[in-house]
């Protein structure tokens, strides 16, 4: 049987860190605790979080609450919840996921019952019906989305008037004068998601101050619907010469209907979309981006969380609330203003 000391010598360390490092009793550094995390993985050791929860009061458990909606696409929201995990199994956490759709019973019964030592919020609404309970929790939370009152917890969100404006600039530095927003479906602004409105009025400011015109319409999130609304969308402006993708699915559909109508970007169109690196990847997407960064934010969440957990004194410390600047990915998508 796998020993706390086979792990401290595979970690090159104490084994009294071992065991502060599965205990919480103290503040271990990320690098040693992921020296000892991965010296546990590769021995086949686990540690018993039974015993532990006794001792510390602590599960080193990490409540995720996410829902996979109709209305979003479901693989842009996985990038968040890979992000969670990923963060929380470095510094020594397990995550329970739970998507129930009642969000506020599902948090109360988390936290009530201690299964969880904090909580991380995904799907963020304007104004969350969960946000009340968790502020009045014992458990500290951290939100990956920006509500109208963040108070009480650590908020962290893309900061999408900047990206809307910086992919106007982009289109418009080329020489395009006519673009199309093409945003998540309507009533996913009608349930409080506010980046899609954030983004796009980010999105008219500038085209306002630079003298040049954004269409906006709401697409479908699923196929084969959002294909078809393209190509819709397409005939409806035949002066458009720069999209603008809020849309995850959009960003996916739309090689497929460039080339059902023998058109090419940026050829014919110039297209900028808004999803991650990694997203890019998985999807071959041939289109330039601003980055959403999911995974970034998933690590500033768990980590910032982890410290209130763990820190003497940080639960009721200075709550922060950051916005990632948006970073601009060129993938040659973007020409020269063309014709159609």
């Amino acid at each position: 049987m796998v020993t706390i000391s086979d792990v401290a010598k595979r970690a090159g360390v104490s084994r009294s860190t071992v065991s502060y490092v599965f205990s919480g009793r103290r503040t271990i550094s990320p690098e040693v605790r992921e020296r000892v995390a991965d010296a546990a993985r590769e021995l086949g050791y686990t540690a018993n979080a039974g015993a532990r929860a006794l001792r510390t009061s602590q599960t080193r458990v990490i409540g995720l609450l996410a829902q996979f909606l109709e209305d979003e696409f479901a693989p842009a929201m996985l990038q968040y919840i890979q992000g969670v995990t990923d963060t929380a199994r470095t510094l020594g956490y397990d995550v329970l996921l739970v998507t129930d759709p009642d969000g506020p019973a599902a948090l109360r019964r988390v936290t009530d019952s201690r299964m969880v030592d904090g909580v991380v919020l995904l799907n963020v609404a304007e104004d969350d019906p969960r946000l009340p309970l968790l502020r009045s929790a014992d458990q500290p939370g951290a939100l990956i989305g920006l509500p109208n009152d963040g108070a009480g917890v650590d908020v962290f969100d893309l900061d999408f008037p900047e990206a809307g404006r910086l992919m106007v600039e982009q289109m418009a530095a080329a020489g395009h004068e006519e673009m199309l927003l093409i945003s998540q479906p309507h009533h996913v602004v009608e349930r409080g998601g506010a980046y899609v409105w954030r983004l796009r009025d980010g999105c008219m400011e500038r085209a306002e101050q630079l003298g040049v015109r954004v269409h906006h319409a709401f697409a479908p999130s699923q196929a084969p619907e959002i294909g078809e609304f393209l190509g819709e969308l397409l005939d409806q402006h035949p002066a458009v010469t720069g999209l603008l993708l809020n849309n995850e699915a959009a960003a996916t559909a739309l090689p497929g209907v460039l080339h059902q109508r023998g058109l090419s970007a940026p050829g014919d169109l110039s297209v900028i979309g808004r999803y991650s690196e990694e997203f890019a990847r998985v999807f071959s997407l041939p289109f330039s981006s601003v980055e959403s960064a999911p995974d970034f934010l998933g690590r500033l969440a768990v980590q910032h969380l982890v410290r209130r957990i763990e820190g003497p004194g940080d639960h009721e410390s200075a709550y922060t609330t950051r916005l990632v600047a948006p970073v601009f990915r060129d993938r040659g998508s973007v020409g020269p203003a063309g014709a159609r």
